[in-house]
């Protein structure tokens, strides 16, 4: 089986980022999207089911079709064409759930233009959690050959995330974090380092109280489960070479604690991976880069890698599950 790569919008880099992934042949996939978007730049043979896309590999890029209601036009995205971005995840999705795709790989979308659409999710995690009836189970993880970061609160303003932290959540983060680094990454201890919210993780409630309110508390919570989590640390030197040494993954405490040394260290091979649902998914760690559509300057390091780990993390469940 392949993963599935959706269209992601079809004015962004998406459809460019594609053909150049199928061009490099590292990591085979099938497309689920226009075929028009990528007339003349690569061989496109359009397949009625999954099961065909193997023998193509190599030859042709395999093609689902989901057509556009309206020409792309590269750097100007149109909401006419949301429903045909959110059809190809749901059907990427669907075609996952039913174990006829290795997993799925999407490309990115922009927030607005489908908020424009009537699309009522803040991005494609939380989709994807819905289409699988697992909501609020869904955790995001940012991972690269470098760093492994796993935000405790995600798409919310730093005011509002500040509300939402508390010892439950970090508890229910850092377990589904456990889980999948046992499962899908094959760490049969795994270690999670817990950021401190504050500087210096609140030097002892002189600079804020919240680690020993719940953060703490959580740790404990987490480590009396038998999982090897240690912490508060200082966000501030929790990131250097050194210190990542001494663990698999960061729970923090907020997006940006998390993305910032991610893409600071690994931009170009950071990976967006949810976890707590029964498949797998994957993301380039990028968004849609309209200003740069149809230049041929997107790199597709983060695609490719986005696709290498969708096939690896895959591969890795079978094997754990078998052996369960």
């Amino acid at each position: 089986m392949l993963p599935a790569l959706t269209m992601g919008d079809p004015a962004g880099i998406g459809p460019e980022l594609a053909v150049k992934a199928w061009r490099a042949r590292s990591a085979p996939f099938l497309w689920i999207g226009d075929p028009a978007l990528l007339a003349g730049e690569v061989p496109v043979v359009e397949i009625g089911s999954p099961e065909e896309a193997a023998a193509l590999t190599g030859t042709a890029l395999p093609v689902l079709r989901e057509p556009l209601a309206v020409a792309a036009t590269p750097g100007r995205p149109d909401p006419r064409n949301g429903a045909a971005v959110i059809a190809s995840i749901r059907r990427a999705t669907e075609l996952a759930l039913a174990g006829k795709v290795a997993g799925l790989v999407t490309s990115p979308i922009s927030k607005h233009v489908l908020r424009q659409a009537g699309f009522p999710y803040p991005g494609h995690t939380e989709f994807l959690a819905a289409l699988c009836d697992a909501p609020g189970e869904e955790v995001m993880m940012l991972a690269s050959p470098r760093l492994r970061v796993v935000p405790v609160t995600v798409h919310v303003s730093l005011r509002h995330a500040l509300d939402l932290l508390d010892e439950a959540r970090i508890v229910t983060v850092g377990r589904i974090a456990a889980r999948a680094l046992r499962r899908d990454f094959g760490i049969a201890a795994p270690r999670l380092a817990v950021a401190g919210l504050n500087p210096h993780a609140g030097e002892e409630g002189l600079m804020g109280d919240e680690e020993r309110r719940f953060i703490r508390p959580a740790v404990a919570s987490l480590r009396a489960e038998g999982i090897d989590a240690f912490g508060p640390l200082p966000p501030d030197t929790l990131f250097t070479e050194a210190a990542r040494r001494g663990y698999d993954s960061v729970l923090c405490m907020y997006h940006d604690q998390a993305l910032i040394p991610l893409k600071t260290l690994d931009m170009a091979e950071g990976v967006n991976v949810t976890l707590g649902l029964p498949i797998i998914r994957t993301s380039p760690d990028h968004g849609t880069a309209f200003d740069i559509a149809g230049q041929d300057r997107a790199d597709p390091s983060s695609l490719l890698a986005a696709l290498a780990l969708a096939r690896d993390l895959g591969e890795q469940r079978r094997r754990f599950d078998a052996a369960q």
